[in-house]
């Protein structure tokens, strides 16, 4: 991994100027990734990105997740990139500071997981549904449900590192 660039802006959170180190990395099997990685000694935000630098144009990756096999199946999603796993009820859609990342398909399932939990705290939050939720989730974990991860990506930066994935081109309508 090398370092390419880096440049000083303002914290987002305090103001205090902050460096954003960027870095370059030949991932075997993904490609060239670009990591961006930032700290603020003032108040201690963090942000780090992670994306894939070639980009394929507007795309949606599907990938069927059939089996225990599956779930180890490497997953690379840009900050700009939309997940749903529909036979879950998961969706999950990218805010202002949303973050890259590399993960597994399990780990996405974990990190689905963590939210859930954190969610269990809110008042307004039907209790049944999300514990029905993370029963399926946990029983996709255990392959005992097959389910489509599908992912979204504007930039075309994310990757579904299989065979089984598909990829179909998305296409903007004209502006006139």
């Amino acid at each position: 991994m090398r370092k390419i660039w880096e440049f000083k802006t303002k914290c987002p959170q305090c103001g205090e100027e902050i460096t954003v180190e960027n870095y370059l990395y030949d991932a075997p099997l993904i490609g060239k990734l670009l990591i961006s990685v930032s700290k603020c000694d003032g108040c201690g935000y963090r942000h780090n990105d992670v994306r894939a630098v070639e980009s394929k144009g507007p795309h949606r990756l599907t990938l069927k997740v059939d089996g225990l096999k599956d779930l180890n199946i490497l997953v690379v999603r840009s900050s700009s990139a939309s997940i749903r796993m529909p036979e879950l009820g998961v969706e999950i859609t990218p805010g202002p500071a949303a973050k890259g990342f590399i993960s597994t398909v399990e780990g996405i399932l974990d990190k689905v997981l963590e939210v859930l939990s954190i969610m269990k705290d809110d008042p307004e939050v039907d209790e049944r549904a999300l514990k029905e939720k993370e029963e399926k989730i946990n029983k996709a974990k255990e392959g005992k449900i097959a389910f489509t991860l599908i992912i979204e990506d504007p930039t075309g930066a994310s990757r579904i590192i299989s065979d089984k994935a598909k990829e179909e081109k998305l296409y903007r309508p004209e502006i006139a």
